[in-house]
């Protein structure tokens, strides 16, 4: 049987190789985790992803994104820390990995309330300056982020509570991407059009492995099954709302609207557990 080689003469990857890659470029691309370049890796390892190939890993590149927060929140735990300030530098860590990428969109998100017309509206998501919207955005979502995580610190024990902190990371990072797998891009000259549009389909492959995820994470500690079922269901609501409007807002999607959807979707997942435990 005759090798398999890429565009470059190199042989080509196996499957799980290639799952390997992608799943090493998608946490680049999603944080600034210091991931090194795999030996059977070819190309730019830090060229810009195109989602629909990688689709397949954010799910994983979630959880992987999410275990340092969570072992910050733990150690901040066992420190003695109240589930506040534990809360509040796990998520300060999650932050600073990512370079604060989905709050950004957010922001910019926000910040385009403020236009009257869609090509308005574009033009402010593209100012590199921060408004009044964005700035009232960022600070009520680092509130309910916070909040919500600091609640479930005190009620659940450390490994459940870092258990949800890597589901709410899979499944929000899993319906941040609805909007670029069921809209158009708004511009043509954006992030958003560069790295492709994802099919359908494989942002539903992507969903199903995300709620599988949520689900055998939940049954590893003291996390009801209602509880991680609640916290799908509001991501997936989340993402769904999120598309709606973009769709309405923009006619389309931008790198902007997936880390707004990103945003709301981790909120409303970690409501969604709260919710759960108080019934």
């Amino acid at each position: 049987m005759s090798d398999q080689f890429d565009e470059t003469g190199s042989a080509a990857p196996s499957a799980w190789q290639g799952i390997l890659v992608d799943l090493a470029r998608t946490v680049r691309f999603f944080s600034r985790l210091p991931v090194p370049r795999l030996p059977f890796e070819s190309g730019d390892a830090h060229a810009v992803p195109t989602f629909p190939a990688l689709m397949r890993v954010v799910p994983l590149a979630g959880l992987i994104i999410g275990v340092l927060p969570g072992l910050v929140l733990i150690a901040a735990l066992t420190l003695g820390l109240d589930p506040y300030l534990a809360a509040t530098l796990s998520v300060g860590t999650l932050t600073l990995i990512t370079g604060g990428l989905h709050e950004d969109g957010l922001a910019d998100t926000a910040d385009s309330f403020g236009g009257a017309t869609r090509e308005r509206r574009l033009a402010i998501m593209r100012d590199s300056q921060i408004g009044s919207f964005g700035a009232s955005a960022l600070i009520l979502g680092f509130a309910l982020r916070i909040g919500a995580l600091a609640s479930l610190a005190s009620q659940l024990s450390m490994f459940a509570a870092l258990l949800a902190v890597l589901i709410a990371a899979s499944l929000s990072r899993t319906a941040g991407l609805m909007p670029l797998a069921f809209l158009p891009p708004a511009r043509l000259d954006g992030a958003a059009h560069s790295v492709g549009q994802p099919s359908r389909e494989a942002f539903w492959f992507a969903a199903v492995i995300a709620v599988v995820i949520a689900l055998v994470l939940g049954l590893m500690s003291s996390l009801p099954t209602s509880g991680t079922t609640l916290m799908s269901l509001l991501a997936a609501l989340a993402g769904w709302s999120m598309t709606r409007f973009a769709a309405r807002h923009l006619g389309g999607q931008t790198g902007d609207i997936a880390g707004a959807t990103q945003q709301v979707a981790e909120i409303a997942a970690l409501i969604g557990l709260l919710i759960a435990l108080g019934r």
